[in-house]
């Protein structure tokens, strides 16, 4: 895939967002997704940099300025498959808007709570403007990723919208209890038996700092020896130094140098109130340090209290300097310093780059490939329905990432029908077995079945297929209005009679050599695949959409010979059966045609045509494909 990926903040700056994106982007890069960075500030010649102005107060901070018409003409000249928001600025903002008016998803990240940091800076009045402004941002968006389970049930009950969860992960070999320093140590005046507390982060109003000097006060006079160490920098650092001076302030550390203070410390105090996730608690408990944290975030998703860590209720303040005061009785060899890093371990970055290239894939599959643009969508569905006697529908292959459920959804909304045929494949069994996902739009399509049957009276005839023959073992069935059967007989409004049959079973190889029909599927959903790429490569060009299997079908000599064939074995089964007519599917090659005395029809597929046959009420058959159907003037 092609991934664009919108920020305020990317390495080299140090703080959770910009080292999320850092793992997530190398990650997807090691899959050989070609990922660009659209950031501000100071960036490498590979990555767009966006106009911005530093955040009053916080220059380190900056934030990204509109930027819609350089987006624009990017996306125009480079389209992407996907992009990531990571920030809610005015850039992100834009990026968003740009991104709908081209039809590229876009999905969110809901990294920062700033509806929670007016709080900090005296600002709560504006905290609904705030909540407001980020319920329409991310509303706007394919989904929203937040990084743990607490923040997703408050954004839900906030009224957004897919909103799903994606974890963080944490370098267990660069964060170890292996990389702790005696030298470090006793350059913070700590011997070998002293204990050292830590804090790292942010050193800004945000963080609830005053509580940690809260504790590092008590915790000093309780054990003398203890050391105090604080790691990062901000706005806060020179008031703090000034007013807490026995304080060892170490500045902004990366990698192995801020491996070294983590595990050359032993306690992690961790007070803030703010976090969306909190990405120090696994780096500490990664170096086998007792963390400190109140009951939220990430401590409430990985530490269990008095097993791998000490948590008090968020809020309570009391309660935390309680639980930092505990921490002074954990030695370095500890049953619950071990069990933290133990969990630590289980939590590595590939699982969460996982999620995230799922969640990719997922938003683009709902627009990829689409023959009809959202425009004629919105235009058809302002129209009334229309009215067929029957429809018959094959081969949608839901369970698989090329079916176009969503097209099919939409189309059944906007017809209704006395009897709807659904001529095999309908399910893909084959896919699933072999670990395809079941999605949420696959769903619809079968709630919108049943809801045909409950509220327009629809009958409906489910034929089975030869990917899902799982059916077969439960023939003849009726369930409701729902009848499945093997093969049907159907007489249309002016008395022709139709044999309907998937046609697997005049498909040589389906029928006597099944193990080849597999690597047949296998190969068939690769060379969807390519075509996939291939129209997106042509979509960055401003070409529409072309068919790689169609055009493979008509080129290659047997495969026209085997389509021949097919339709001529299966016009004779329709005399053999004293019909009219046959109508079938399986070849995903729609058709509509004389073949001697023998009206053949195909109804084609909903992975790449896009196709049904509709009986009108006068009885009249009509091969219809789904964007001719939206363009009629009948719709």
């Amino acid at each position: 895939m092609k991934i664009d990926i919108v920020t305020d903040t990317f390495a080299p700056d140090v703080n959770g967002v910009a080292m999320t994106l850092g793992q997530l982007t190398d990650g997807l890069r090691k899959r050989d997704h070609r990922v660009h960075i659209i950031r501000t500030g100071d960036g490498r010649d590979d990555e767009t940099i966006a106009a911005s102005i530093p955040l009053p107060g916080y220059r380190e901070v900056r934030i990204g300025l509109p930027a819609s018409l350089m987006l624009r003409l990017r996306w125009m000249k480079r389209r992407p498959d996907a992009i990531y928001v990571a920030t809610e600025s005015p850039l992100g903002k834009s990026a968003v808007k740009a991104a709908r008016t081209l039809g590229i998803p876009v999905m969110t990240g809901f990294h920062t709570n700033f509806h929670e940091y007016v709080k900090r800076y005296s600002l709560g009045s504006f905290q609904p403007m705030v909540m407001a402004y980020l319920k329409r941002f991310h509303d706007r968006a394919n989904c929203t990723l937040a990084p743990s389970h607490e923040l997703v049930e408050n954004l839900r009950a906030e009224g957004f919208v897919n909103v799903h969860l994606m974890g963080r992960g944490v370098d267990t070999e660069l964060f170890s209890p292996s990389k702790r320093c005696e030298n470090l140590r006793s350059f913070w005046g700590a011997s070998t038996s002293s204990p050292v507390a830590i804090v790292v982060g942010r050193v800004a109003a945000e963080k609830n700092l005053e509580l940690a000097m809260q504790c590092f006060t008590e915790m000093r006079d309780s054990v003398p020896d203890l050391q105090c160490v604080m790691v990062g920098d901000g706005p806060l650092r020179e008031r703090l130094s000034a007013k807490h001076p026995w304080v060892r302030y170490s500045g902004v550390q990366t990698g192995e140098d801020l491996a070294r203070h983590y595990a050359s410390a032993d306690i992690l105090l961790f007070p803030s109130e703010t976090e969306t996730f909190g990405n120090v608690v696994l780096e500490a408990m990664a170096s086998g340090l007792t963390t400190v944290a109140y009951d939220y975030a990430a401590a409430a998703d990985f530490m269990k209290h008095g097993v791998n860590g000490l948590k008090a209720p968020k809020g309570d303040d009391a309660g935390f300097r309680k639980q930092a005061m505990a921490a002074l009785g954990i030695g370095r060899d500890h049953a619950l310093r071990i069990a933290a890093r133990e969990i630590a371990l289980t939590q590595g970055w590939s699982n969460v780059v996982d999620k995230f290239e799922g969640h990719l894939r997922e938003i683009s599959s709902h627009v990829e490939q689409t023959a009809v643009s959202t425009a004629l969508l919105a235009r058809s569905k302002k129209r009334k329905k229309v009215s067929y006697r029957t429809v018959f529908i094959s081969d949608i292959h839901l369970g698989t990432p090329d079916s176009k459920a969503t097209e099919v959804g939409d189309f059944l909304k906007m017809i209704t029908c006395e009897k709807l045929v659904l001529n095999g494949d309908i399910i893909d069994g084959w896919a699933l077995k072999r670990g395809s996902a079941w999605l949420s739009r696959h769903s619809r399509v079968i709630r919108k079945i049943l809801k045909m049957t409950e509220k327009d009276h629809t009958e409906v005839i489910y034929l089975r297929g030869n990917h899902d023959e799982i059916v077969e073992r439960f023939l003849p069935l009726v369930f409701g209005k729902i009848r499945f059967t093997k093969e049907y007989i159907h007489t249309s409004a002016n008395h022709l009679r139709y044999f309907v049959v998937h046609g697997d079973g005049f498909d040589s190889v389906s029928t006597n050599h099944k193990w080849l029909a597999s690597i047949g599927a296998v190969g068939y959903d690769l060379l969807l695949k390519v075509n996939r790429y291939y129209n997106h490569w042509r979509a960055w060009r401003g070409k529409e959409y072309f068919s790689v299997s169609k055009k493979i079908k008509a080129r290659v000599k047997s495969a026209v010979s085997f389509v021949d064939n097919y339709e001529v074995l299966l016009q004779e089964l329709a005399l053999h059966k004293q019909c009219d007519g046959i109508i079938c599917g399986h070849i995903h090659t729609p058709e509509d045609k004389k073949i001697g005395n023998v009206h053949y029809l195909n109804s084609g597929d909903w992975v790449e045509s896009m196709t049904a046959i509709v009986e009108h009420h006068d009885g009249r058959m009509e091969l219809i494909h789904y964007r001719d159907f939206l363009l009629s003037e009948d719709v």
